[in-house]
């Protein structure tokens, strides 16, 4: 697969509430490239990944997610950009009151979908990239937190994403849960498609290196990160 540009960022920045979070951001994303997101808390890192969802504007630079421009974008088209964009979140954000089957119905019926038949393969189809097919009828409270997560992981990959979004995915779950969920966004990186990934969890930058964007002081260095010791000071 070709790779192309998905995001790019020039001369940004980053507001919260009127605040200034991060000056002169300047990105570029290509499919099928894996990215990390560091740095302490309040740094920019959650609002970067929400400006690039379009849930806060971008006011100053200019900036293309999947196509769209984030300085033009009118509030009509923002469903259409999130539908090319899958978040995943440190929480979860499932509704415990129905099943996983139910929850992938949701979001599918929510974004237009109509076809039962299309509707069952693509929530089977998914299920399966993450190994739950199996689980498709228990409810979120049945499920361990590695297995709710996936569930997240399948919900983001509904609509066939070109962008994942994750912000702190494995913040709570143990080591080897946070092994499994880092294999799967991994694959689906490999499969094409670029993944954010905000976190704070050294252990995995090593295990699992990545190309590492960290927010400090008001704005963004990067490397390219291997296996090698990294001076990042990654705790809030």
């Amino acid at each position: 697969m070709e790779e192309k540009v998905i995001i790019t960022l020039e001369n940004a920045k980053i507001f919260q509430n009127d605040h200034l979070v991060v000056s002169d951001v300047n990105l570029d994303v290509k499919t099928g490239e894996f990215i990390y997101l560091i740095g302490r808390v309040g740094s920019g890192k959650t609002s970067l990944i929400k400006t690039l969802n379009a849930e806060l504007s971008l006011t100053e630079g200019s900036g293309m997610v999947a196509g769209y421009d984030l300085r033009k974008l009118k509030r009509r088209h923002i469903p259409k950009l999130r539908r090319n964009l899958g978040v995943i979140f440190q929480d979860f954000k499932l509704l415990t009151d129905r099943t996983v089957y139910d929850n992938l119905l949701f979001v599918l019926k929510a974004t237009g979908w109509k076809n039962k038949i299309a509707i069952k393969d693509r929530i089977d189809y998914v299920l399966d990239l993450v190994n739950l097919k199996y689980k498709a009828y228990k409810k979120p409270h049945q499920l361990s937190g590695g297995e709710q997560q996936r569930v997240v992981i399948a919900r983001a990959l509904l609509n066939d994403p070109d962008v994942i979004l994750a912000d702190e995915p494995t913040g709570n779950l143990d080591p080897d849960t946070t092994d499994e969920i880092m294999d799967i966004l991994f694959s689906i990186s490999a499969n094409g498609r670029a993944v954010l990934m905000a976190t704070h969890n050294y252990s995995t930058l090593k295990k699992f290196p990545a190309r590492t964007i960290k927010f400090e002081k008001g704005g963004i260095t990067e490397r390219e990160y291997y296996d090698e010791e990294i001076d990042f000071d990654l705790l809030p």
